[in-house]
């Protein structure tokens, strides 16, 4: 079998950062697997005019390494396209641009392998390294393992079933362009969800179908409000928050998490002032357009029949009920994490009271029954680690971590501080007001 120090399983954005940190290397042998024939990035998704939420300089490396190949500046510098991109003056890339430069990574990158799944992973003491069991290809010992397996769609438990039949028009997000043909002539349509993909969704059906009649938004949060962007407020997507938020206790971490949902569900503020341009435009000549945008709603119920599709609402502040019918429904209802749970069950894994993945500050798992080597975890940390483990801004700095802990020394070179905010008190040092 052959012998990596580090593999990796997954290869989203994520892992395509650590691979990129660690092409450089030279004392790094590294490798990583992915089921996919390519690198894709929410395909169903790419609407025309949608944009990353963070800056281009959240790219794989900048971060951390701005002189590093595998820049997205390096990238429009390899496709002829710099100096466009510098008269374009685009501080955030459409999503179509994030893919193709991930795209290009990818195929560059020789440490990348698709359409080798990953299917089992086990640790022999005999060779102190992990078993990596891998379709396609002979099984892999590797010294240390990161998991990138990412996110897949989630559905809320009453659209579940809609969903899942294959002879009505419901989906989630994640395929709107497969369907958007049949979303722009279907009669109704309702998009449910709050979030970024909700609004790019509601707002593709506002720009492009012929009349809007009949096109509704539902959301469960209280108003379609803006994601936080202010300059201090963006100091949650730091490594100084991070580390803030993995001290604090379980149960406050639990609490805290559901207060920040502005920080990664709300919606930028170009889109709501596209939506309401849209809107705008459509009153002119008088009268209202013929489309609903209702928040502080919950579906509890959805059945299809003869006459479409039947929603149950429920709104949470009046306590009041009522039937919504439509003929197509789109739940944007966001990503859950991919379960780790098949990958680990030959492992002993500690885990906290709900049955999470314990995780340490350097975002490796705590391993039992003598195991010496290292499994890490990228983007399945939002309980320890906070709002940031998602976030593409903080996707380089986490990968740099993770290798520099697998070398034993610092490979990059990390800043101690990286917010003018102090996040909780310095117990012990703090003057109090009488000194």
């Amino acid at each position: 079998m052959r012998r990596f120090d580090l593999a990796g399983v997954g290869i989203g954005p994520f892992n395509l950062s650590l691979a990129a940190l660690a092409d450089p290397l030279d004392q790094l042998d590294v490798v990583l697997f992915d089921a996919r024939p390519e690198f894709r990035w929410h395909p169903g998704l790419l609407v025309d005019g949608a944009t990353l939420q963070v800056p281009f300089l959240a790219d794989l490396v900048s971060l951390v390494d701005p002189t590093s190949r595998y820049s997205f500046l390096n990238y429009l510098r390899e496709r002829g396209r710099l100096l466009p991109f510098y008269f374009a003056e685009r501080f955030h890339l459409p999503r179509a641009e994030y893919d193709d430069y991930g795209r290009w990574a990818a195929a560059r990158l020789p440490a990348c392998r698709f359409g080798h799944e990953v299917t089992g992973l086990r640790w022999v003491a005999a060779e102190e390294a992990f078993e990596l069991s891998v379709t396609a290809g002979e099984p892999v010992l590797a010294s240390s393992v990161v998991l990138g397996v990412g996110t897949r769609p989630s559905v809320p438990g009453p659209l579940r079933d809609l969903v899942a039949a294959p002879d009505v028009l419901a989906l989630h997000s994640a395929d709107y362009l497969t369907h958007r043909a049949e979303l722009l002539t279907a009669e109704t349509v309702t998009v449910v969800g709050s979030g970024q993909s909700g609004a790019e969704v509601f707002l593709d059906l506002l720009r492009s179908r012929s009349t809007v009649d009949g096109l509704r938004w539902l959301a469960r949060t209280p108003a379609f409000a803006p994601m936080e962007y202010s300059k201090l407020g963006l100091e949650q997507f730091t490594p100084d928050y991070t580390a803030y938020f993995h001290g604090l206790p379980e149960a406050v971490r639990d609490r805290l998490l559901p207060s920040q949902w502005q920080l990664y569900r709300g919606i930028d503020t170009e889109t709501i002032a596209a939506i309401h341009d849209e809107l705008y435009r459509r009153s002119i000549g008088g009268g209202w357009p013929g489309s609903a945008l209702t928040p502080g709603v919950e579906v509890v119920s959805a059945t299809a029949g003869e006459r479409g599709i039947e929603l149950g609402l429920r709104h949470a502040e009046q306590g009041s009920t009522a039937t919504h019918r439509t003929h197509a429904v789109v739940a944007a209802t966001g990503y859950a994490e991919t379960p780790t749970a098949p990958l680990l069950r030959e492992l002993a894994v500690r885990r906290d009271g709900h049955g999470r993945l314990v995780v340490g500050a350097d975002h490796r798992l705590e391993l039992r029954g003598g195991v010496t080597g290292s499994v890490f975890v990228q983007n399945a940390e939002r309980h320890t680690h906070g709002p940031g483990a998602p976030d593409l801004g903080l996707g380089a700095w986490r990968a740099a971590a993770i290798l520099n802990a697998v070398c034993g020394k610092p490979v990059y070179d990390l800043p101690e501080r990286t917010a003018f905010t102090t996040f909780g008190l310095n117990t012990g040092s703090e003057p109090t007001e009488e000194q």
